[in-house]
């Protein structure tokens, strides 16, 4: 009642690349995946980049019939899945045969079909049935377990953009406690014209790059995409000769209940002193941080403060990058990705970089990996995720080196 979890599937949708292999690559050459919004016009904005998914092509993973059933996160989170199957070799044996489960976490969700219903409403055109089918949040995690034939526990998370760990945290728990036997787990979300218009409005958002830890940073890059992990038993993954890319130890959650849309020093502490107190990890063990480094200035400096509080006079000698400054954030997407980011470091001892770092913040005296990928042992990773309204989630990660 108490199984190890590990993770043996990859699948990626996102402004650096469709597929895991050329994410991890882009992120380790520090490559951009901000360009210049063509979904909307932003001429009205304040700024006018975001992390758009340029070259997905729902045809290639979606009957044609159903597109147009699909809103774009539910064609991002079933494309992303069923790239994260083929990468665990699962086959459908193997999945009708198993307790398969399906956890998502989702900031925006149907919202472009508001933002189409809105418009065709504001000139009295007829809304189509398409555009309901697409309404319904919960349909990014039914149509990935209709399709992939998933009869287990079907979840949605709304934690704004925490909730990729906290979509990974249960799936883990399920697992753990012998509900499910396979699960699909992550996060997707779209661009939104209301998503880049809010943002814009807080004057969160940068008008060139995102510069986490820099001391001229200006905001974060509204983008959009999908990151969905295979997890399974270690028992499991050992006895179909599975590769596995890095187990998954526990996780921690917290609130702060201080403000909307700012985190508190204290809370994403505590989320992180969860994490490792619950996994059994002494502060000395973490060698790797992968940071929710939005890029904004208060997120930054908080998020900075926090991990000095944490690892005390430690902070400084472990590497802790935001993969936010190539890829944008991708809201509910966000932490998925670096969860799967964080899985990749584990496997490989290397680090993405925080790039389009050029000037040293005192109070964010870190060390963010400026500019180049670095390796670096990595046994045990640590990946952070803070949201709106204060919900935080701290993910624990651990290599495995084959030898249990």
């Amino acid at each position: 009642m108490n199984k190890r979890v590990v993770i043996t599937g990859l699948g990626v949708i996102s402004s650096l690349g469709i597929g895991w292999e050329k994410f991890w690559d882009s992120l380790l050459k520090g490559k951009s995946g901000i360009s210049p919004v063509s979904s909307i016009d932003t001429a009205n904005h304040f700024t006018h980049n975001g992390g758009e998914v340029r070259n997905f092509k729902p045809e290639n993973f979606i009957p044609n019939n159903q597109i147009p059933l699909l809103s774009r996160a539910s064609q991002f989170g079933l494309a992303a899945a069923k790239l994260a199957l083929r990468d665990s070799r699962l086959s459908g044996e193997d999945i009708s045969r198993s307790k398969a489960g399906t956890c998502i976490g989702i900031t925006s969700g149907s919202i472009q079909a508001i933002e189409h219903i809105d418009e065709k409403l504001i000139v009295k055109e007829i809304v189509s049935a398409d555009l309901m089918y697409q309404l319904p949040v919960h349909t990014t995690p039914a149509i990935v377990a209709k399709e992939l034939g998933f009869n287990g526990p079907n979840l949605l998370f709304s934690t704004a953009c925490a909730a990729g760990n906290y979509a990974i945290g249960y799936g883990y728990d399920l697992i753990r406690f012998n509900r499910a036997d396979v699960v699909t787990a992550g996060g997707a979300d779209p661009f939104s014209r209301i998503s880049f218009t809010g943002f814009n409005q807080f004057s969160a958002v940068a008008p060139e790059k995102c510069q986490p830890f820099d001391k001229n940073r200006k905001g974060m890059m509204v983008a959009e995409g999908a990151g969905i992990l295979v997890l399974e038993s270690l028992e499991s993954a050992i006895k179909r000769k599975a590769n596995i890319y890095a187990e998954i130890l526990g996780y921690g959650l917290s609130c702060d209940a201080y403000h909307m849309t700012t985190s508190s020093i204290e809370g994403i502490a505590a989320c992180m002193n969860k994490a490792l107190s619950s996994t059994g990890i002494a502060i000395e063990a973490v060698d790797y941080i992968s940071a929710h480094g939005t890029g904004t200035p208060t997120n930054d400096k908080n998020e900075c403060a926090a991990i000095r509080e944490v690892f005390g006079s430690r902070y400084r000698q472990i590497p802790t990058s935001s993969i936010k400054s190539m890829l944008g954030h991708t809201m509910g997407a966000a932490s998925a990705l670096e969860a799967l980011a964080c899985a990749l470091a584990v496997k490989n001892d290397i680090l993405p970089p925080t790039t389009n770092f050029e000037t040293p913040d005192p109070e964010c005296d870190i060390d963010c990996v400026p500019n180049q990928a670095k390796r670096h042992r990595v046994n045990i990773a640590l990946n952070n995720s803070y949201a709106f309204g204060g919900n935080n989630a701290s993910l624990v990660l651990k290599k495995y080196a084959g030898t249990d």
